[in-house]
């Protein structure tokens, strides 16, 4: 199940939205070893302040954090355009009808315990999850593409599930991967491509009211 959080809302959601810095710090600086900024055990930047769309995967019997991703409107202050710029030495995209997807995480607490088999299991469902629901959320908002930075790793998980995307300026090695920029196709194909992969056919958003995702001219 995919919960919705708004960064006005985030006082609503402390606790959930806490554990998902946490898990951001766990993800990125412990395990990823990212050159990122953690302060009391928490992962947070200065993005987080610009109101994104926060997007949490939560277990449907316990409600525990299993992943999180964040959308930004491309108008405003972004990754790609200001902390990436080399990887789109033509600009990046800016328009009220693409958003950017950062800081994509699995939980590592959700599959530390588990067995090899059941781990992965637990990491590629997350991952679809977070996915369709990226997917969903723009449909209902009218929001046509996706961009976002990835690394390596990520390019190969996104062509094994079917996310389809394509490359948008030029890939760079930044520390020790090659990183890219790419635009994804937040169409119904997408979705159903997704959702076959991951047997998730029916809608992971949880029920919201239609005002909490914002429209695209307000983005």
């Amino acid at each position: 199940m995919i919960t919705i959080v708004e960064g006005a809302e985030r006082e609503r959601h402390s606790t959930l939205i806490d554990e998902m810095f946490r898990m951001r710090a766990a993800v990125f600086a412990d395990r990823l070893e990212w050159d990122v900024i953690v302060t009391d055990g928490r992962e947070i930047d200065r993005f987080d302040a610009e109101d994104p769309l926060y997007l949490l995967s939560l277990d449907n019997q316990t409600g525990a954090l299993q992943g999180a991703v964040r959308l930004l409107p491309t108008t405003g202050p972004n990754m790609l355009r200001d902390v990436f710029p080399v990887l789109v030495p033509g600009g990046a995209p800016a328009s009220p009808l693409i958003w950017e997807s950062s800081r994509f995480a699995v939980n590592p607490a959700a599959f530390n315990a588990c067995e090899r088999a059941e781990a992965n299991h637990v990491v590629n469902r997350t991952t679809i999850e977070l996915l369709c629901g990226i997917v969903e959320v723009c449909q209902r908002a009218g929001i046509e593409h996706v961009v976002s930075v990835f690394d390596a790793r990520m390019a190969r998980i996104f062509r094994t599930i079917g996310c389809t995307f394509e490359v948008i300026g030029t890939p760079a090695r930044i520390g020790r991967t090659m990183t890219y920029a790419g635009i994804f196709d937040m169409s119904e194909a997408m979705r159903e491509r997704l959702g076959e992969t991951g047997r998730l056919l029916t809608p992971v958003l949880a029920t919201v009211e239609p005002r909490r995702i914002p429209h695209p001219r307000h983005a």
